[in-house]
């Protein structure tokens, strides 16, 4: 993190950019020309400005403010990091709030201009903002990168090799997936399909990277054709025998600038199919004028939400294997914190720990997100992350809350656990019981197909509220199959418009992650992912389940037995003997008689 004299020479140098191009107020979103959650280090201008390193933020600087608006999730970690500095934390209900465009348009004056980069800038937000600041007579530039005018070393692109994503862990070959958008476009009537979100271009053509931290994909552009495709990626990244399996499904390389310019040249009779909000103001600037736009969901998002049976099956087989690596995992810990002679153990080493039993697993390839590793107070930082420069010592009595995942060839994992440490309150353990209480609910609920997920999210508040509770986040999230941790259309949260693509459907990966968080004392998360599967027919439609794929037990000794009744007391039974027998073939030694103690009915 910088400085605060790096900060404050960072935004003067920004200042005086911006008195130099006749800028009054100036936004860096946390963005890349491809929307991305997780940003390479050239798109990290927020961060670099501010020291504020959490996923969601936006940064906007006048000529005598600067603030960073983020979510609950981040409120804890932005008043820390943003310490000591200029920048005033704004506070807003959820990820996805707009509440900066307010605050623009209630404190510019008439005359006044907002520069912001369009190759960054989301078109729908790009919409709002220009509507909004009209509305005031804010002038609007989007023509300008002032970051790249004073970040003089701003990172360069990635390098990481392209690789295949083959069978038998892509169950539909290249070519199906390409007929089927396209089969897809010609419904909505377009001939044409350009694509910028990352996620969608590995799944759509079965490739894999590593440009962006924790997220398997690389950077690139999609322009899907009639007779072809071509994908938009530097040359070098992509071998040439790969290159050349490509070339036999018709898809052809150009350079992963030319993307703008390739839509500015689209034949004058194209009809062209967008993603209004997975492509960059930008991007829709340089359309041809006299092409047809269509605007629609990206195909590939609602496509690569559904896992089919054989992907599903390999999530189950790699749910086993990340299981195993977490009893062996827990089994070192237990033993570690019952060892009275051991040098202390602090949070950074359950990262280094944890990452490392999975690692020896067959089919790994690296965490799916930076391991969160929170004691006692930590742990109520939503999301916390240790470092060498500040981490607790893991002593004395309370909870540790891990929330962990991985990526590996058959799937992506997300798992959240607390365990005691030395003794806990009867008000820990209440609150454990209660968040547990939500887990539960939820994962029992049925529901129509189609159902909007948002509804879903008071399920698991439920038990939760009914003890005058709440907690700043979000209860599920959808999860890609080896690709990004945190994947639409579905998401199981209040926050979010339970509008048409949010319906849930069979073959869906959630998250359920209810939580209580208590500033400066504690915090309790229990996460498992579920997979929407078909349960009956009736008079009424058809019905889905969820069922639960993480493997991992949960600790009873956190639980306050009173608050559980009968059933969800056999709802823990049943999971626990699930888990057993499923990760018993997989374990040995002490993992095999941890996972066996952990999972003794209750």
């Amino acid at each position: 993190m910088p400085t605060t004299t790096a900060r404050d020479q960072r935004l003067a140098q920004l200042r005086a950019a911006m008195l130099r191009a006749h800028v009054d107020a100036c936004i860096i979103p946390s963005s890349d020309p491809h929307l991305s959650e997780y940003l390479p280090g050239r798109w990290q201008g927020r961060e670099w400005l501010t020291g504020f390193t959490g996923s969601v933020g936006t940064f906007i600087a006048t000529g005598d403010f600067a603030g960073c608006w983020t979510d609950a999730r981040y409120w804890t970690q932005a008043a820390t990091e943003l310490a000591g500095s200029s920048v005033q934390l704004m506070k807003i209900p959820s990820g996805a709030s707009l509440l900066h465009i307010d605050w623009l348009a209630a404190n510019l004056a008439p005359g006044q201009t907002v520069a912001v980069d369009a190759r960054v800038l989301g078109l729908s937000t790009a919409r709002l903002l220009a509507d909004a600041l009209k509305a005031r007579g804010v002038n609007l530039r989007t023509d300008i990168d002032l970051l790249d005018t004073v970040w003089s070393e701003r990172p360069a692109l990635p390098p990481a090799p392209v690789f295949e994503h083959a069978a038998p862990f892509a169950s539909t070959s290249r070519a199906g997936k390409l007929a089927a958008t396209r089969a897809a476009m010609a419904k909505l009537g377009a001939g044409h399909h350009f694509i910028s979100t990352l996620d969608d271009i590995a799944w759509l053509f079965n490739l894999r990277g590593a440009d962006v931290s924790y997220n398997p994909v690389f950077l690139a552009h999609a322009l899907v054709a009639p007779d072809g495709a071509t994908l938009f990626v530097a040359e070098a990244k992509v071998p040439a025998e790969l290159r050349a399996r490509l070339l036999l499904d018709g898809v052809t390389l150009a350079p992963y600038a030319d993307a703008a310019g390739a839509l500015a040249v689209l034949p004058v009779d194209a009809a062209l199919l967008i993603d209004p909000r997975r492509i960059t103001a930008g991007m829709r600037d340089a359309i041809a004028p006299a092409v047809k736009v269509i605007e629609a969901i990206n195909p590939s998002t609602f496509a690569k939400s559904k896992k089919s049976v054989f992907e599903a099956a390999h999530v189950r087989a790699t749910m086993e294997q990340d299981g195993a690596a977490l009893c062996e995992f827990f089994a070192w810990l237990e033993a570690e914190l019952a060892n009275p002679v051991r040098a202390p153990l602090t949070e950074v080493a359950i990262d280094r720990h944890i990452t490392a039993a999975r690692a020896r697993r067959p089919g790994f390839v690296s965490p799916s997100f930076g391991t969160i590793a929170g004691f006692n107070a930590n742990g109520a930082v939503i999301h916390y992350r240790a470092s060498d420069a500040a981490h607790a010592v893991i002593e004395g009595d309370g909870l540790l809350l891990i929330d962990s995942g991985g990526q590996y060839l058959g799937g992506t994992t997300d798992i959240t656990r607390v365990v005691p440490v030395g003794a806990t309150s009867e008000a820990q353990r209440s609150d454990f019981t209660l968040v547990l209480k939500g887990v539960i609910a939820l994962s029992s609920a049925r529901f129509p197909r189609g159902t909007r997920s948002p509804m879903l999210d008071a399920l698991a508040r439920a038990p939760i509220w009914a003890a005058g509770i709440d907690y700043g986040h979000g209860t599920g999230h959808g999860v890609g199959f080896f690709l990004n941790m945190h994947e639409g259309p579905q998401s199981i949260s209040a926050s979010a418009m339970p509008e048409p693509h949010t319906a849930m459907e069979e073959g869906m990966i959630t998250s359920v992650e209810p939580g209580i968080y208590r500033p400066g004392r504690w915090g309790i998360r229990i996460e498992n992912l579920v997979l929407n599967v078909a349960l009956d027919a009736t008079e009424f439609g058809d019905w889905l389940r969820f069922e639960t794929l993480t493997l991992c037990p949960i600790d009873t000794r956190c639980l306050h037995l009173p608050l559980l009744r009968a059933d969800e007391i056999a709802w823990i039974n049943d999971y626990h003997a699930t888990v057993r027998a499923r990760l018993a073939p997989h374990v040995s030694g002490a993992a095999a008689a941890w996972l066996d103690q952990r999972t003794q009915e209750i």
